[in-house]
């Protein structure tokens, strides 16, 4: 017979859901892919800082090499980038067993995909192992005042995916907190109302 003495069973971990890893991996792949295939392109064809407009001032392509962060933002960071990249593939590797909703999978895909994109510019490319300079090519400047490549945009999209999913409420495994009800809201006594007593009154 159990009694209090014993300890407490830990409940088992859940198994990962390999439907939504698959749907990580696949859309990590393909932002990994997609902004690998358009640097090597750019690189390739377009000269350091020359402007290339393909739709006029809506669409501007110029070759720029980036020590900073996403958006040219921050330069001469580039290891504390490098880390903080390292750190975020960690973590959602860690997280991704617990996943059990499509928008969180995608969420993660993009957001790995865009961020193994830049780090391996940074890793790999020169002036060395961890200062890489990122390349980036895609400059919009009706919408931002900054070059920018594949891989940020699957990184913002990720971001844009995250706020909707906070105000849906919505948890990586694909459960939502049941709502309160007004009733049990206002069934509710107030800060520093005590309950009465038993008597109180009579």
């Amino acid at each position: 017979m159990a009694t209090d003495a014993e300890p407490a069973r830990t409940a088992p971990r859940p198994r990962p859901s390999w439907r939504h890893l698959l749907l990580l991996a696949g859309v990590a792949v393909v932002a990994y892919g997609l902004d690998l295939l358009t640097k090597t392109i750019v690189v390739a064809t377009l000269p350091l800082h020359e402007r290339n407009e393909i739709l006029g001032e809506f669409l501007i392509f110029q070759h720029v090499k980036n020590p900073g962060a996403a958006f040219s933002l921050a330069e001469g960071m580039t290891w504390v980038f490098t880390t903080v990249a390292v750190a975020v593939v960690v973590v959602i590797v860690l997280f991704s067993r617990r996943i059990r909703h499509v928008g969180w999978a995608l969420l993660f895909g993009m957001l790995l995909g865009g961020v193994l994109g830049n780090l391996t510019d940074r890793l790999l490319r020169e002036p060395g192992f961890g200062v890489g300079h990122v390349v980036d090519f895609i400059y919009t400047p009706w919408m931002l005042p900054a070059i920018y490549n594949v891989a940020d945009i699957f990184v913002v999209s990720s971001l844009g995916l995250f706020i909707l999913l906070t105000i849906l409420n919505v948890n990586l495994d694909g459960t939502r907190p049941p709502k309160r009800s007004k009733a049990a809201a206002d069934a509710e006594p107030v800060d520093g109302d005590a309950p009465a007593a038993d008597g109180e009154g009579r």
